[in-house]
């Protein structure tokens, strides 16, 4: 096979792939809510909504440019809502966009004496050499540390520091199952296996669920998916 065609053969297997994975955000967005019947006058959603309701995203470990390493997610109504195109020459740096395009968060791993740690800093917007001077402050907003223990994956800090920790991360991400919690035990975000929720049928690690309580960014709950995958896969 040519060079020409076996692009052309993956990116129809993207393509594929990508509508499969919208028909499948709307079908789990049927069976979490079908108790729940909405008006005929109620809007449609398309965006991400944090007045109330829960934000339910669909996680597919896979960029849509075929040059790159990356994510792409999609909301309750099949909408792309985030992606991640990580070139492999900067592996120690992530950039969350939305589906336009426009960059939210960047995460860059933390250096300590030179020494690459398993800590990642939180930015917002996107900062660093690599890209023009946007005006945005690079001071981080947020620091995940990697935790040793068997009770947390992860704690995450408020700027820089490792003071008292604002949220913590238990579970295992490598099983696709782990929850953020805030200091009262509350959970405000969710990872679970697809299978949780579609009739017992595995989709693996590669597809997976992020549900997000309200209150809570659904962009940083991904920039925290972001930052436990780089830790733990």
């Amino acid at each position: 096979m040519s060079l020409q065609g076996s692009k052309a053969k993956t990116t129809a297997t993207i393509l594929k792939m990508i509508f499969f994975l919208k028909s499948l955000s709307r079908s789990v967005h049927d069976q979490e809510h079908h108790h729940e019947p909405v008006a005929e006058t109620e809007e449609v959603e398309t965006k991400i909504s944090t007045d109330g309701k829960r934000t339910l995203l669909t996680v597919w470990r896979k960029s849509l440019l075929i040059s790159c390493n990356g994510f792409t997610v999609f909301n309750s109504c099949g909408d792309l809502v985030y992606r991640v195109d990580n070139y492999i020459d900067r592996p120690e740096e992530l950039v969350l966009m939305d589906g336009s395009g426009k960059s939210i968060l960047t995460m860059r791993r933390r250096k300590k004496l030179g020494v690459r740690i398993d800590s990642w800093l939180v930015y917002e917007g996107e900062v660093g050499n690599h890209c023009a001077k946007t005006g945005l402050s690079e001071k981080p907003v947020w620091c995940v540390r990697k935790n040793s223990n068997h009770n947390a994956l992860a704690y995450v800090f408020r700027g820089s520091s490792y003071k008292r920790p604002s949220f913590v991360v238990e579970g295992s991400y490598t099983h696709r199952s782990c929850e953020v919690l805030d200091g009262s035990r509350k959970v405000l975000a969710e990872i679970k296996r697809k299978e949780a929720i579609v009739g017992g049928v595995s989709y693996g690690v590669e597809v997976f669920l992020l549900n997000v309580e309200p209150g809570f960014d659904p962009g940083f709950a991904m920039g925290l998916v972001l930052v436990l995958d780089k830790i733990f896969s």
